[in-house]
């Protein structure tokens, strides 16, 4: 019991470290991302090119043939990332200004692993009407938009309302992108444990926007709803749930009509019991999910404890119960659920193609090859995930998301698979090397520590 009790203060010093290095960090680069050229200046007269006289020739070119956006401007590569501030990480309500910083992050991680030109957009808007209007009024200059960060339950109709009417992919990472990720986890803890996913008894742990979709998108990918069983902070969702028959909470009023066919109730206890998978995203730990719940679901059981910081048990802790795989979302443990390595690429993949939306398909084709890509390597239990520098594992997912998306007929452009994956990878390369020659050129200033 002291070793673990040394491993968990290690653990926690080490989870203290970025904050530490974050506060000296940013303030010396003031900023993680910036606008910065991509067209020649070979003299000052090619400024005539690329602004008045000679700009006039596109402009007019654009007006005539309105797709041609996508040919004369970047268009085709901008993303915006859009919050209101009202639910960044887990620091809840915090506002625009304060969320900023982690915008620039999502911008850089775009930038960096998908060779996408994201930018920070956080706006001072909380009501969902308006934040629809002010997204969509965004969509002349951009190919895509990745909402963040927004509360639930308004980030469910701010999402449905803007995929539906805008021609643009619209996503919202917090739902969709973790998702994907959980979902390609889920494949591969059930091919090492011996299980078919239409099989499979799964308890969800949190019903925020993240299980809500997740639930969704594992539905489409085989689970069967009837065999699974979600719980929020109040217990199991169940036809006698009456407290959540609202339009507030319509989409877990949904699923304690469509899920929970034994009708159970109680609590985390009672819902993972005899379950093959639990998938946690709800109160961080440790202590949220009991070792003796693991220990009385079925054999071979798999355990994603993905609450952040802190997982709502230890990995360790799941092991000793009778977990064979478990899941965080933390780097410093086995199996880690990270977006990342998720919506750069998905991105990468629906902009080369000028997709007009990324559908729950999409999602289910992202995870597809994300688990492939593991799979080449050779998945076990403490390997079930491509991590973020798996660069091949990310031009795949361009791949199969620009595919998808020609072949549901969302694209505007059509493109061979080896031109797809030509595109992603020369971009993706690209972004990579700009950042190491301006780390070695200094223009990227070198950070030391003091």
């Amino acid at each position: 019991m002291n070793d673990k009790k040394v491993d968990v203060e290690k653990l926690l010093a080490k989870a203290k470290k970025p904050a530490k290095d974050a506060m000296k960090m940013h303030p010396f680069f003031k900023g993680k991302v910036e606008v910065t050229l991509k067209s020649c200046v070979r003299d000052f007269n090619d400024f005539a090119i690329w602004y008045t006289p000679g700009v006039a020739a596109p402009c007019r070119d654009i007006h005539e043939n309105p797709e041609k956006v996508y040919e004369h401007t970047n268009k085709g590569n901008f993303v915006a990332v859009v919050s209101d501030g009202s639910r960044v990480l887990g620091l809840g309500d915090i506002g625009p200004e304060a969320g900023l910083p982690v915008m620039e992050g999502k911008a850089l991680l775009f930038k960096y692993l998908g060779g996408v030109d994201a930018f920070p957009i956080c706006i001072n808007e909380h009501d969902p009407d308006k934040i629809v209007e002010i997204v969509k009024a965004l969509e002349p200059t951009f190919g895509g938009i990745n909402l963040e960060d927004f509360s639930q339950p308004k980030c469910f109709e701010i999402l449905e309302r803007c995929r539906n009417e805008m021609n643009i992919p619209v996503w919202h990472d917090d739902q969709q992108g973790t998702a994907t990720v959980t979902l390609a986890g889920l494949i591969n803890a059930l091919k090492v444990v011996g299980k078919k996913i239409g099989d499979v008894k799964i308890a969800l742990i949190g019903a925020g926007a993240a299980n809500i979709c997740i639930s969704r998108i594992i539905f489409l990918a085989g689970v069967d709803p009837k065999k699974c069983v979600m719980v929020d902070s109040k217990g199991i969702l169940n036809k006698s749930r009456e407290d959540l028959n609202t339009d507030y909470s319509k989409e877990k009023w949904d699923r304690c009509l469509t899920t929970n066919e034994a009708q159970l109730s109680g609590g985390i206890a009672e819902a993972m019991k005899g379950a093959d998978v639990v998938i946690g995203l709800s109160k961080p730990g440790p202590g949220t999910i009991k070792p003796e719940w693991v220990s009385s679901m079925a054999d071979d059981s798999i355990v994603f404890a993905c609450a952040n910081p802190i997982p709502e048990i230890w990995p360790w802790e799941a092991k000793e119960a009778g977990a064979r795989v478990v899941s965080t979302g933390r780097s410093d443990f086995p199996n880690q659920v990270n977006n990342s390595v998720g919506f750069p690429a998905i991105f990468r993949g629906v902009l080369d193609v000028w997709a007009n939306t990324i559908t729950d398909s999409m999602c289910v084709a992202a995870a597809e090859s994300l688990a492939n890509s593991a799979v080449k390597k050779g998945i076990s239990e403490d390997y079930i995930l491509p991590t973020m520098d798996d660069v091949e594992a990310a031009i795949e997912v361009a791949v199969a998301c620009g595919m998808k998306a020609m072949k549901d007929g969302t694209a505007r452009r059509t493109l061979t698979e080896d031109e797809l994956r030509k595109s992603a990878k020369e971009k993706i390369e690209r972004a990579r090397k700009l950042v190491d020659v301006a780390m070695r050129e200094k223009i990227i200033p070198e950070y030391t520590e003091e």
